[in-house]
């Protein structure tokens, strides 16, 4: 079990890619949501998918701090959340600009975020287990629906 807990934190194994492993996380959950963006319930799918990865998160954050330390960078099914909720908009309102700028747009917005973590998201990371690793990602995901959307209805793409 441990084994398995190990390879869905780590984003099905995305985590476990060479250099920035959050960046490779982020990739990997654009697959899911790609498919998802083009459903028939795009909003309702995209809710699953991000409460579902918040649910794993926090089920595996203990055996993976336990295994690979505090807040490890093998550690990405928090990136999964957080690039969900940063289509949030898009899958409510419906994909209003081609479907791979949306996704890139999106992915750039979220990583910049995620990264720098401007604007409080970084004192999230004081919360202790799986919501210390899971909320700032939750965070960066809301800025990047905002910044993606305010691009969207300003540039008129």
């Amino acid at each position: 079990m441990k084994s398995f807990k190990l390879w869905l934190s780590a984003g099905l194994g995305a985590g476990f890619l060479p250099k920035s492993p959050g960046t490779w996380g982020s990739l990997v959950s654009l697959i899911p949501i790609y498919f998802i963006l083009i459903s028939a319930h795009p909003f309702t799918y995209l809710s699953v998918f991000i409460i579902l990865s918040c649910v794993i998160n926090l089920w595996v954050a203990d055996v993976s701090e336990d295994t690979w330390g505090k807040d490890p960078s093998k550690m990405v099914i928090d990136e999964f959340a957080g690039q969900g909720v940063s289509f949030l908009a898009v899958a409510y309102w419906g994909v209003v600009l081609p479907l791979p700028v949306a996704l890139l747009l999106g992915f750039i917005f979220f990583r910049f975020f995620d990264i720098l973590k401007p604007l409080g998201i970084n004192r999230l990371q004081s919360f202790k287990g799986g919501f210390g690793i899971l909320l700032d990602d939750l965070l960066a995901g809301v800025y990047a629906m905002a910044c993606l959307q305010v691009l969207i209805l300003t540039a008129g793409i």
